[in-house]
């Protein structure tokens, strides 16, 4: 079983980039919860270097100058938002990120920047806030100088304040820059700025640090400060400085005495999101600040141009020091790169590195996942196409924007609701492509504190559809709102739902500059949930810790909080698809900077509660639980480090992680026999086919083999080839997936057949490989068929392609395509039958035709019928072509051992005019000069080559044959049979009398091997 990625490739966000000097076409770049990435083809396309890292958080990046395969990434973003994750220190690669190994700061939580030492890999910086929740003492700026085997902490303040830049004199290593910073982010409210931040100077290479203030800088309280230091003149230095007197300050003495260059608002705005400035290599006069764009200015800092990059909130910039035109930018739509100064810039639609807050599926086929992505819009994304892949082409925006919710109308998945930032709540027709406004309170309460607004609605504010009658619609600020009529009005159907404290409702910011979104909106309904079972029966819970029921769609409501740490969040609520009377309920206190896990389970509405999550560690915070809705007790957790399954209600809990990188996984979802997750990082992945996981027991593991049976399988076309090479989501395995259990790997084959209702085997597949003489490659795109089944110790998937056998074939025969095979098999019922070492388990397989074409199956019963017919034909002209072969193979050794014995030569001339009439049948039966896919051009089809043409052409859709196809198959038949004619009166009359001679000549007999072509 694997994880399969989806998609879709549009870049999340990202804070840090580095270059290769030397290595124009290399990057690294860090995305905040997706790990390492490379190219090494100027941005054209990213290969994943962190998968297997324990934590997928990057703050900061660095490439040592003195040798490039030696990489330091600091984990744990510093632009420290609501939905931010946290790292677990310093990761090192010694081998350009092939592997890595964590060395030391674990308990930083969050890097800002990082700095190796251009003339020593060994000696590197870094600044660390850490932990954004809370106070902790692992914080400040730390140095080592043995490549991470110990760190000295050389530049600290407080347990609230932590190091958030620094940067070398690039002249000069042993002058060094950096910045603390004092910020703090709670649920309900967030502080930039306070008594530790502040400005400091090295001149021994970070060892002591001497703090600047005064002589031209801000007074009073500081907050986020970025600095740079040009590498055309060390005197010149820029900080981007948050204060009341805030600003681009300048300082041309190299720090010791500045003034404010620019104050403009445009690089003020959210200064704890930005606040960084880069200086060109080569112009002192140079520099670069990123903000909602980014921005260059050639006159030191007094005016500035915005440049043409992707996205928008930028937050990070590389500049080769060699040529600044070449530059590499982070945003949080991801990277991209510049060889031009900024003017053109790399596609950030190849890097699969989205944040989705939730997930849901509609009832097409093939089914949508649907999600909203941070610092994006929404998103609906085919789950498997026909062409083989999943591109840009099936996926869609739904109408709505970055966060919040996305809910496809279950009777029609045209019809999606959706809601963003509280503030926007949408009904999107994509057959109009029409968006209309629902909001509960269509105003725009931007910059105020929710003590001051009607209704507080955050972030994500809950939406659902009644999942007992779709035309109702629930939505929740501090109480919950009803629709009945697609969202044109809103009943409220509760009161305040939660503890209102107006303490935790004032405006956020802090001391310095206001930044109010509705992100921390508090004392809010955060999870909202009707029971699938009881209709009215409706759960909500809250972002200050409450949990309230109502079984009467909202006349009255009941807390019925479980025993847990006060003003937690209740994350998601999952009412039990079994039981009107159970539910589960995930809780996060991360922002309490507690990271335990919690869930809570009630199965007496809410009277009594336990907490189920034994074997879920410390650090994987969880965001959702599912029950499956197949087999009870059978629960999916995600998490803040991964996906997580319990067999037993909740009693214990494992890892389900298997191939998916870590990332933050803030919802998941069962759709039929596929779990999808929502990462908050990696896009959505989807684990198919679930069936041996439902079939899991405490037995299993004690079984020497196990044939699990197998999920209801689609009959389905697949593609012969299609480009993979290209940002593409991947489709489910293509057939029917039959999973068996090793608890050792067998020592002799495996062998797997499929037979039909009436017992015949129809497909034989073996564990050992069988090298068949195929047509060598020519078209990368093309896709092998897998025709070996896997045989390892543990699990083991195999989709069987549903093709029945293939005819005989002809070793070394070409064709334009991928040759003939055998006919897809018809829907209805199988058996799979396992064998190893003489033992056999069978599971009965049920195909069932595409839900598209559903009511052709009579159609399909001829086309398979036919199929079935062109598949024989080709066996019977394969096996006269491998008998002529065979033959003219033995005459050939005859003339090698014995050409030079006169007595022979009568015998052999009579062979050799065997070999001329057999060449004549073979011409006609296949093109003898066809060496490559497109030889026919030249050489003209013959009949294995029209046959091989023809037997695709009959299978293309599930539709009954045309009478022309008919009327070719008689033809080719008929030429067929002529041909076979011939080869048939040659063995009765030519063979054997070429064999009389031989044998009368004592030389070896003529043997004809004839295969059984049923």
């Amino acid at each position: 079983m694997r994880w399969r990625q989806v998609g879709p490739f549009r870049g999340g966000r990202a804070l840090a980039i580095e270059g290769v000097v030397g290595e124009p076409d290399t990057y690294y770049f860090g995305a905040v919860a997706g790990g390492v990435w490379k190219t090494t083809d100027g941005g054209a396309n990213w290969i994943p270097l962190f998968d297997k890292q324990p934590i997928s958080s990057i703050g900061a990046i660095a490439v040592a100058s003195s040798d490039h395969n030696v990489i330091y990434a600091g984990t744990g973003e510093a632009a420290i938002r609501g939905n931010t994750t946290y790292g677990a220190g310093v990761f090192k690669s010694i081998d350009a990120g092939k592997t890595w190994e964590n060395v030391g700061l674990k308990d930083t939580h969050q890097i800002g920047a990082l700095i190796v030492d251009p003339r020593n890999e060994n000696v590197v910086l870094v600044a660390a806030l850490g932990h954004a929740f809370g106070p902790n003492q692992e914080r400040g700026v730390f140095r080592t100088t043995d490549g991470g085997k110990t760190w000295a902490k050389v530049l600290s303040k407080d347990e609230n304040t932590g190091g958030i830049d620094i940067v070398f004199d690039p002249h000069n290593p042993n002058i060094v820059f950096a910045s603390l910073w004092q910020a703090r982010r709670q649920p309900w409210f967030f502080s930039s700025g306070g008594p530790g931040s502040g400005l400091y100077r090295s001149e021994d290479n970070g060892v002591t640090w001497k703090r600047l203030e005064g002589n031209g800088l801000p007074s009073g309280i500081l907050g986020k400060i970025g600095v740079a230091v040009s590498g055309a003149d060390s005197n010149r230095v820029y900080a981007i400085i948050e204060a009341k007197e805030g600003g681009l300050y300048r300082s041309d003495d190299a720090g010791q005495h500045w003034t404010r260059a620019n104050d403009d608002g445009r690089f003020r705005q959210r200064a704890w999101y930005f606040s960084k400035v880069y200086a060109d290599p080569r112009s002192a006069d140079t520099v670069y600040l990123v903000n909602t764009g980014l921005f260059k200015s050639v006159d030191g800092g007094k005016n500035f141009t915005l440049l043409p990059a992707r996205h928008g909130d930028h937050h990070g910039l590389w500049i080769d020091p060699t040529n600044p035109n070449r530059i590499a930018n982070v945003n949080d739509g991801g990277a991209s790169v510049s060889t031009d100064g900024g003017k053109n810039w790399t596609t950030q639609n190849n890097q699969p590195t989205a944040q989705f807050y939730h997930v849901a599926v509609d009832n097409a086929f093939p089914y949508h996942i649907y999600g909203a992505q941070q610092d994006n819009s929404n998103v609906g994304i085919a789950s498997r196409t026909d062409w083989g892949a999943i591109g840009r082409q099936n996926w869609f925006e739904a109408g709505g924007g970055e966060s919040g919710f996305v809910v496809p109308d279950p009777r029609d998945w045209h019809v999606i609701y959706s809601d963003d930032e509280g503030t926007a709540w949408v009904r999107y027709d994509k057959n109009k492509e029409e968006v209309q406004d629902i909001s509960p309170v269509p105003l725009d309460n931007a910059g105020h504190g929710a003590a001051n607004v009607p209704h507080r609605f955050q972030w994500v504010s809950p939406l659902m559809l009644s999942p007992h009658n779709p035309d109702v619609i629930y939505t929740a600020g501090e109480c919950v709102f009803k629709s009945t009529d697609h969202g044109h009005s809103w009943t409220q159907i509760s009161g305040d739902l939660t503890r209102n404290d107006k303490s935790k409702q004032q405006p956020s910011g802090g001391p310095l500059t206001n930044d109010i979104t509705t992100v921390e909106y508090y004392d809010t309904v955060f999870a909202l949930a009707e029971s699938p079972v009881k209709q009215g029966t409706i759960w909500a819970g809250t972002d200050d810790g409450l949990v309230q029921v109502t079984t009467d769609d909202g006349q009255n409501w009941s807390n019925v909080t479980p025993k847990m740490p006060e003003w937690s969040t209740i994350d998601l609520i999952e009412p039990s698809p079994y039981d009107g009377n159970s539910v589960y309920v995930a809780v996060d206190r991360h922002k309490l900077d507690d990271f335990k896990p919690y869930i809570f389970k009630t199965a007496d509405l809410g009277k009594t509660w336990s907490s189920i999550v034994r074997g879920i560690p410390d650090g994987a915070y969880v965001h959702a639980v599912r029950e499956d809705p197949k087999r009870k007790g059978l629960l999916y957790a995600g998490t803040e480090l991964g996906v997580f399954v319990s067999f037993d209600d909740g009693a214990h809990w494992q890892p389900l992680q298997l191939n998916l990188p870590v990332t933050p996984i803030h919802d998941l979802v069962v759709k039929d026999d596929d779990l999808i997750v929502a990462t908050h990082g990696r896009s959505f992945w989807v684990l198919d086919d679930l069936t041996p996981v439902r079939q899991l027991n405490a037995q299993s593991t004690q079984t020497d083999v196990i044939l699990y049976q197998p999920q209801t399988a689609l009959r389905l076309h697949y593609p012969e080839e299609f480009d993979k090479r290209q940002p593409v989501g991947d489709n489910p395995p293509p057939g029917a997936i039959i999973d068996y259990y090793f608890k050792t790997a067998p020592k002799e084959e495996v062998s797997l057949e499929i037979l039909d209702a009436s017992g015949k085997v129809v497909r034989r597949l073996s564990s050992k490989e069988k090298k068949e003489g195929e047509q060598p490659p020519e078209w990368p795109d093309r896709v092998e068929r897998v025709k070996t089944i896997p045989a390892n110790e543990g699990m083991n998937r195999f989709a069987w392609d549903l093709r029945y056998d293939d005819p005989v074939q002809i070793p070394g025969a070409f064709y334009s395509g991928n040759g003939p095979k055998g006919p897809l098999a018809l829907p209805g019922d199988y058996q799979v039958k396992l064998t190893v070492g003489g033992k056999s388990q069978t599971a009965p397989l049920h195909l069932v035709i595409d839900p598209r074409t559903k009511g052709k199956e009579a159609a399909v019963q001829k086309q398979f019928t036919l199929a079935t017919q062109v598949k024989d034909r080709i066996s019977q002209l394969h096996q006269t072509v491998n008998e002529i072969r065979d033959l003219r193979s033995q005459i050939q050794t005859l003339h090698k051992r014995f050409g030079d014995d006169q007595r022979l030569k009568p015998a052999l001339a009579t062979a050799d005019d065997l070999d001329h009439k057999m060449s004549e049948v073979e011409q006609k039966l296949i093109q003898i000069n066809m060496k490559g896919s497109e030889a026919n051009l030249a050489f003209p089809d013959m009949l294995n080559e029209r046959f091989d043409t023809f037997s695709h052409i009959i299978e293309y859709g599930d539709a009954e044959p045309t009478k022309p196809q008919l009327d070719v198959f008689q033809m080719l038949s008929s030429q067929l049979d002529e041909q076979l004619g011939k080869w048939a009166q040659l063995k009765n009359d030519d063979v054997p009398k070429v064999g009389e001679l031989v044998k009368q000549a004592n030389l070896p007999a003529l043997i004809i091997t004839e295969k059984k072509t049923d």
